[in-house]
């Protein structure tokens, strides 16, 4: 049987779910430039770093702006970001995902959090969590984001693991897309259509166990 050498967290929607604060703050960025917003469009951003969601925005819109106009209306959706997530704390964690990471500490499986966000550290101080992962590799740290595979190639150098033997959770079509380039196996927290890709696919943290997950690992 093969052996589980490390496992690779997503944040949003795996062990938290601040994607409610990411549509408001997008949203709030969209209504003040006039760009329509909802919830359907919303979708098509998870996974996908700042800057190429705001993009995938103005293109939606039609606008067309300098760069440093840009990089002004991503530091303004992450201030209201920040204002929003200011209020997380450990009752914020998705049910099921504490009780997963702490077989996962206490069976001495290394772990790595692989988030697109540039929040994630404080996210998880808020969470309290911090103990439980060995690393954190975050937007700010990689020059490439989802669906490419940087992201979880870092986490799994810092943990000292060949990708092939780590376990990448995600519940974004584009983290699992970058799980699976990277060549790990991949966790798909969704429906079967969005993980398709997902070598194992639940419908909610809730269903993660050591013992279900050393099952389906192949």
């Amino acid at each position: 049987m093969k052996e589980i050498k490390a496992i690779i967290f997503d944040l949003d929607g795996v062990i938290t779910d601040t994607a409610e604060y990411h549509y408001l703050a997008w949203k709030q960025l969209a209504d003040d430039l006039g760009i329509p917003f909802d919830r359907i469009f919303n979708e098509r951003l998870k996974g996908v770093s700042r800057m190429d969601s705001l993009q995938m925005i103005l293109d939606h819109g039609g606008i067309v702006l300098a760069e440093e106009e840009i990089e002004a209306l991503a530091h303004k959706k992450n201030e209201h970001y920040k204002t929003f997530i200011g209020k997380i704390t450990p009752d914020d964690l998705l049910p099921g995902i504490l009780p997963f990471l702490t077989q996962v500490r206490a069976a001495g499986i290394p772990t790595a959090l692989a988030s697109a966000s540039k929040n994630a550290r404080p996210v998880i101080r808020q969470l309290r969590i911090e103990s439980y992962l060995d690393t954190v590799v975050d937007a700010a740290s990689v020059e490439r984001g989802k669906p490419d595979p940087e992201i979880f190639l870092k986490a799994a150098q810092q943990l000292n693991v060949n990708p092939e033997q780590c376990v990448g959770i995600e519940d974004a079509e584009a983290g699992v897309k970058s799980i699976k380039t990277a060549g790990m196996f991949a966790v798909g927290v969704g429906t079967k259509t969005a993980m398709a890709e997902a070598d194992w696919i639940i419908d909610h943290p809730s269903q993660l166990t050591l013992e279900a997950l050393k099952s389906h690992y192949k």
